[in-house]
């Protein structure tokens, strides 16, 4: 039988060790509030591969003291059993400027430390980065980084990474979270951190090592060019400003504008609502202040320096805000150009992107001669792909995701804010001495492998039941399904360009890998469709990936359009867009707000 709220409650009452958030939910109880008490006690917050994160308030299903807590009880009991000499390898742990970030980052430390394993604590606030570098240079058991990235203000999170230095995968994240449940019912000793030889600060250490790492990656090896551009850059409101400042002074690049309203830290964000620079609106005091400044280029990272994007100003002053592909394919030919002035065979090269990434990076290869490996959507997975490929004897310089998410080099197989900054700095510098843009080089790259064009959006779905009434009505777009047969009936065509391939990862199947039909990418936990659709007389192609987020209420959808001609392409993605969501998705049917 299921707990009653009141003995969730109580069970809340006495394991909580923080009199703060255990006064808020006996207000809650107080006054009756039964729907708010069902909201954050009915279900725990899940562990899942990207660790914890969520909303900070009192509760089961929430981000507070009690839940760090037993999250780092039931980590440090797994990694000690599973990770060889995890005691003297230890955990390096660090925090952003959020609320409650080096209060949790501590509480994570004090575990440890009790079980007797070593901590490497990164004092003051670092960007995510520099975790996982520090588990591989120190060679730690494991990682751990209190950060929400980009979310909102309300929110923060716990992120693993494993001994590997890649975030957690499968097994790990399911035998993590038993080992959390473990835990769940065990009263929680809150202290201070103690002082122990256990204790390590090595963060200048790391810090220097880091950038170290970072100047490997300089290409302009000479004096830096007379005529430069000019620089903005926005931390928003996060920790990147200074390890921006540091990079650029490393690198001998001039100073950069900084965005003053949005430059140190701040768990506020006072000026966006989301700390995302993907969002609408997110770049704006950036490109005012670029305007005022008469600025080249706007560079700009999300809260935790993991994420980075850029804007550059056309010479009608207009500003073209680069998409996370077009980014990815930027940085990619970048790399490549690197690699052959190495000499080594482009054989032995190789690149990542996620799946619902563009299909450029791929064409690029095909034509190149280097390997390109797609996986699923997520640095853990592009990480631990990378991994993979090394272990076959491939060098692996490079990998993407369109959400703005870049790695490069081999010390971190995560996505890096700031090694994407000082590589875009430097081939906008280089571009710029030749009278040339990075729009001028992206436009090159598309006439050498194809005019590719993204349209990436989402539907907002708050209602589970919805979304999945809608994957299976895309299962069963043509006909219900056939008692003679269990495969579905996907659409077949979108946008009248004819479907030649689906790949459902949800189910399993592939239309384009008979006989067993299986795909080649792992199974989704959530629902994920992906279809390949085209219309050989016209050169044109569309690519299209479906899907549930893991921690928003939205279906995202990641469209892609290529081919020969641009208006057609351009014309081509327009009506896919209108027919995945008027035909597929039924947006007025189950009045779906669209993005």
């Amino acid at each position: 039988m299921p707990s009653s709220l009141k003995d969730l409650v109580d069970e809340w009452l006495l394991l909580d060790p923080n009199s703060e958030t255990r006064r808020e939910i006996q207000l809650l109880w107080d006054r009756q509030d039964i729907d708010e008490l069902e909201k954050r006690f009915r279900t725990r917050i899940q562990f899942g591969t990207a660790g914890l994160r969520g909303r900070m308030e009192a509760g089961w299903s929430r981000m507070n003291d009690l839940i760090i807590g037993q999250t780092s009880q039931g980590l440090s009991d797994y990694v000690l059993q599973h990770v060889e000499g995890a005691r003297t390898r230890g955990l390096v742990v660090g925090y952003d400027h959020r609320y409650h970030s080096e209060h949790w980052a501590n509480i994570t430390a004090s575990i440890f430390v009790a079980k007797g394993i070593k901590v490497y604590l990164l004092r003051g606030f670092n960007h995510t980065p520099l975790v996982p570098f520090g588990v591989k240079k120190l060679n730690a058991a494991c990682g751990v980084m209190i950060t929400a990235s980009h979310n909102p203000k309300q929110d923060n999170g716990y992120k693993v990474y494993w001994e590997n230095a890649v975030q957690i995968i499968s097994p790990h994240d399911r035998g993590i979270s038993l080992a959390i449940e473990a835990n769940s019912r065990k009263t929680l000793s809150i202290q201070s951190v103690p002082s122990s030889e256990l204790l390590i600060d090595l963060t200048e250490y790391l810090r220097k090592e880091y950038f170290g790492y970072l100047t490997s990656f300089m290409t302009i090896r000479e004096v830096m060019p007379l005529r430069k551009p000019k620089f903005v850059n926005t931390s928003m409101h996060g920790v990147s400003d200074a390890f921006v400042a540091k990079a650029f002074a490393a690198f001998r690049f001039p100073p950069y504008i900084p965005v003053k309203e949005q430059q140190h830290p701040d768990p506020e964000f006072p000026t966006v609502t989301f700390p995302n620079p993907e969002e609408q609106g997110a770049l704006n005091l950036a490109l005012e202040t670029a305007n005022k400044k008469g600025a080249d280029y706007v560079l700009a990272q999300d809260p935790d320096a993991d994420r980075f994007t850029a804007a550059e100003r056309r010479s009608n002053g207009e500003w073209i805000l680069f998409t996370g592909d077009q980014l990815g394919v930027i940085f990619a030919s970048s790399v490549l150009e690197e690699y052959k002035n190495s000499g080594k065979p482009l054989l032995e090269l190789a690149m990542v992107a996620s799946t619902v990434s563009s299909r450029m990076l791929e064409a690029m290869a095909e034509k190149e001669g280097f390997k390109f490996v797609e996986c699923l959507t997520g640095f853990k997975y592009i990480g631990n792909t990378a991994l993979r490929l090394e272990e076959e004897g491939f060098f692996v310089p490079f990998g993407y995701e369109e959400a703005i998410g870049f790695m490069f080099g081999q010390e971190v197989r995560d996505k890096d804010g700031i090694a994407a900054t000082v590589h875009f700095v430097q081939l906008a510098t280089s571009l710029y001495a030749q009278g040339r843009t990075v729009n001028d080089h992206l436009q090159n790259l598309y006439q050498r492998y194809g005019y590719f064009k993204t349209r990436n959006s989402y539907f907002i779905c708050n209602d589970p039941g919805i979304t999945d009434k809608i994957f299976s009505h895309i299962r069963n777009y043509e006909a219900p399904l056939s008692s003679e047969t269990s495969r579905p009936a996907y659409p077949k065509s979108l946008a009248g360009l004819d479907i030649y391939r689906i790949i459902d990862l949800t189910t399993g199947y592939d239309s384009g890998n008979p006989p067993s039909y299986s795909p080649v990418l792992p199974i989704s936990s959530g629902q994920m469709i992906q279809i390949r659709a085209g219309n050989k007389s016209q050169g044109i192609s569309i690519s299209l990936t479906l899907r549930t987020s893991g921690t928003e209420p939205k279906i995202k959808f990641y469209l892609e359009g290529s081919g020969r001609e641009t208006e057609l392409v351009e014309k081509s993605l327009a009506e896919a867009v209108s027919d995945l969501s008027r035909n597929w998705v039924q947006v007025d049917r189950y009045n779906l707000a669209v993005a």
